[in-house]
This record gives C-alpha cells, structure tokens and sequence, in this order.
C-alpha cells in the first residue's frame, strides 16, 4: 500500500487516470524552474535530504576525540490540498468529457507557484537560498517599457559572461512581464518575444511565482533541484458529497554558483 492511500478513495481506475492527466496538463507549463536549473530524481518518498557534502565540528564528551558532523538539507515537502464531487466522479466514469476539476486546478497552481518562488526567491523556513537573492550581481530594474527588455537582458548576460559565466541562458518571466513581452512588438514587427530568445539562445519561460525577472546560465551544474517524491495525487478523505484528495512532492533546492544568475527586478 502506497502512503498516498489512493485504494482508499472511491474512485474508479478511470477516474484516477482522468485526474492524474488534468493534473499533469496543469501542472506542465506553470513548472517554469524545473525547465531552467539542473533536477534530479525522483529518489522517492523515504528520500529525506540532500548532502551537502560539508562537514560543521561538534564537541565530543569523550577523552582525545574529536568530531565532524555532516551537513545536509533536509528536503521539503508541499502539499496542495483540493476536491471532486461524487457526483462528477459518477459522470467521468459514464464517459463525459467536461468534468469540473476547477478545485483540481486552482491546487496544481498554487502548487507550481510555490515550487517556482522556493527556487528564484527562496523559502527561508525550508532553509532554501533562491537564485535572485543568492545572485551576487546589482540587479536592475525592467519597468514597464517593454522595448528596453532587449537592451536590459543583453546587459545581464554581460555582466555574467564577465562573471565567467558561459551560456546558453534562460529567462523566466514572472506573470506581468510575461503578459507585456507577448503583448508588444519592436519596430518592423520583430517580435519581442523572438528577439529576447536570440539574445539569450535559449528558451523564454512563463513563471508565475516569479517576480519581475531572472536570468540564468544553462550550461548546468549551477542550481540543483533534488526531488524526493515527484507531485503526486493522493487521498485524504470522503463523505457522501466530495472526496479530498491532494497534490504533494517533496523536494531540495541549492545554488552552487551564485555568479551564474543575474536578477531583474519589477
């Protein structure tokens, strides 16, 4: 038996399929990290933390001994928590097609923005250091003229070409600057969107959880995001109306080089 508790529910094999894939359509394009830093696993659910390969020195009670304690971080898990009423359950396994998975899918994001902030911006309380505030670089502010994002990614990715710091890179965009890159075109009708990329060659993400911008190098090596569990559905409960279910991973992230990322504000 799996600590999700799946065979529990009272959910058909059907139903369950139906869920796993609105929850992995969902959750695909909003991941906007994990297509940007270096993921390993899934290591499973026992998988508990992440060596840093570091040592702290602790005091030994003990007659000529001394005494190194390893260091690790420990890894997080997240949960996202939603429901399906009986009644759509009943319809999904009658066949129809427009099942109401909105509570399914306001988790999926909630889920996604969370991964996403815990990787650019941090989650102090996990002990994880994001990558805009590990960046060491001055960052500088994208404002709301779209035709100086070019010029203003073109300076980052100097100042890491500077730093040592090889590409190609990556942009994850947070919601608004995102929304304002696909609404606006240069002049002569060059897309923004394909400028950006051929500045960075590489790709240009849709982030929400991020704020303004980041750019990062994709040479690898760099942020390291270890997966315990992979997002999975589980079961909480039910009674004669909904079954509660949830979304849930357990995961690490670390920046190994701070150099190879450059932050830009909103």
């Amino acid at each position: 038996m799996s600590h999700l508790l799946r065979e529990h529910a009272p959910i058909t094999e059907e139903s369950w399929g139906r869920i796993d894939e609105e929850a992995r359509e969902r959750l695909t394009p909003a991941l906007a990290a994990r297509r940007l830093v270096d993921f390993s696993g899934p290591l499973g659910w026992q998988h508990s933390a992440t060596n840093l390969g570091r040592v702290a020195t602790v005091k030994a009670p003990f007659t000529g001994i001394s005494a190194e304690q390893r260091r690790v971080l420990p890894l997080v898990e997240a949960r996202a928590n939603f429901a399906v009423t009986r009644a759509e359950l009943a319809d999904s396994d009658r066949g129809a097609e427009d099942i109401d998975f909105a509570d399914l899918d306001r988790a999926a994001h909630d889920l996604a923005v969370a991964e996403n902030a815990a990787v650019f911006h941090g989650w102090k309380a996990a002990g994880i250091v994001g990558i805009a505030e590990a960046a060491p670089h001055k960052p500088i502010a994208l404002g709301n003229d779209c035709e100086r994002y070019p010029r203003h990614v073109a300076m980052a990715i100097e100042q890491l070409l500077a730093a040592g710091i090889d590409g190609p890179y990556g942009l994850a965009l947070g919601p608004k600057a995102h929304e304002l890159v696909l609404e606006s075109s240069e002049h002569g009708g060059v897309l923004l969107l394909d400028h950006l990329r051929k500045i960075l060659a590489g790709p240009l993400v849709w982030a929400p959880g991020v704020e303004g911008a980041v750019v990062v190098s994709l040479r690898g090596g760099d942020f390291l995001f270890e997966s315990g569990e992979d997002i999975s559905v589980g079961y909480l409960a039910h009674d004669a109306d909904a079954v509660q279910l949830y979304l849930e991973e357990s995961f690490s992230f670390r920046v190994a080089t701070p150099e190879a990322a450059f932050a830009l504000t909103p």
